[in-house]
């Protein structure tokens, strides 16, 4: 993906993650967005530990969104192409996350 688009598919995740936590975690969701609503863009080195990410955030309560692109331009339709975790706790967001490298 290019450049442009790899912005798109963080965005799209991160609208996503934040609605969901909006609705099932209003008290995180506030707190983020009195903080100025943090983000972090990180780097996984395949699918299947996207995927891993993805679920480990699920598996723990926390607000985690899978983005699966439509495939209008680069990618093929159902391409699954970025997560986001949180809006949460950093230790907690950190237990998915603090792991993976900046990208």
């Amino acid at each position: 993906m290019g450049k442009g688009k790899i912005c798109a598919q963080v965005a799209h995740a991160s609208l996503g993650a934040a609605l969901e936590a909006m609705k099932k975690k209003p008290s995180w969701f506030e707190e983020w967005t009195k903080g100025g609503q943090k983000k972090v863009v990180l780097k996984v080195g395949s699918l299947k530990e996207l995927l891993e990410i993805y679920q480990k955030a699920r598996d723990l309560g926390l607000p985690a969104f899978l983005v699966k692109d439509a495939g209008l331009t680069q990618v093929e339709p159902g391409t699954v192409t970025a997560v986001a975790v949180g809006p949460a706790p950093e230790e907690e967001v950190d237990k998915v996350t603090g792991h993976l490298k900046l990208l």
